[in-house]
């Protein structure tokens, strides 16, 4: 009896920490980024469809919206775009440690 017992609060408590997770993973998974010819950055709550030639979404509010696939230069999910619209650092160019014994000449 008293090992069941602990054996539920193991399961209830690495339980937790799971479920956790997943709902965190879940949350941010499913917004897109649609980004226009020009230049212009629409976040959808799902992935955008293609019917005829136009993308319908559902913006951050719910509304059903469309854009004309001729404007859509990429969709990407938000993770991705978020990484890619990041500086990459640059590394600067270290000066060169002179020798001592060249120092009297400089």
């Amino acid at each position: 009896m008293e090992q069941d017992c602990k054996q539920r609060f193991a399961t209830k408590k690495a339980s937790l920490p799971l479920l956790i997770g997943l709902i965190a993973l879940a949350g941010c998974a499913h917004q897109y980024v649609m980004k226009l010819n020009n230049g212009a950055q629409i976040t959808t709550a799902g992935k955008p469809k293609l019917k005829e030639g136009t993308y319908y979404f559902k913006d951050a509010k719910g509304k059903e919206q469309f854009v004309s696939a001729m404007r859509v230069r990429e969709i990407a999910p938000a993770s991705v775009a978020e990484r890619e619209d990041k500086p990459k650092p640059v590394k600067a160019e270290s000066q060169k440690k002179r020798k001592w014994y060249l120092l009297w000449l400089g």
